[in-house]
């Protein structure tokens, strides 16, 4: 049986040695090729999400309430008072 040998040119990298399927499944973006397209989808995506998250936290620390739990489990919004102004 002739194994084809799969002649090695620049920018292979990992794809030109010899591994086992094994290493190839659990290590696949290593042997992917890179696919603009989706790069700059997920980086919008992951900017996106941490610009909600810095919005959301600038506006929960700029609110005059808190979220409270009353004793019978039930969760409302009260306004927060200081101690030093009553």
């Amino acid at each position: 049986m002739d194994k084809k040998k799969h002649e090695s040119t620049p920018g292979d990298g990992l794809r030109s040695l010899r591994s086992t399927s094994l290493f190839r499944t659990i290590n696949y973006e290593l042997y992917a090729k890179p696919n603009k397209a989706t790069m700059i989808f997920g980086a919008v995506a992951i900017v996106g999400c941490i610009g909600y998250i810095i919005y959301m936290r600038r506006n929960y620390d700029s609110s005059k309430h808190y979220s409270a739990v009353t004793s019978d489990g039930t969760v409302h919004m009260q306004k927060k008072v200081s101690k030093w102004t009553v």
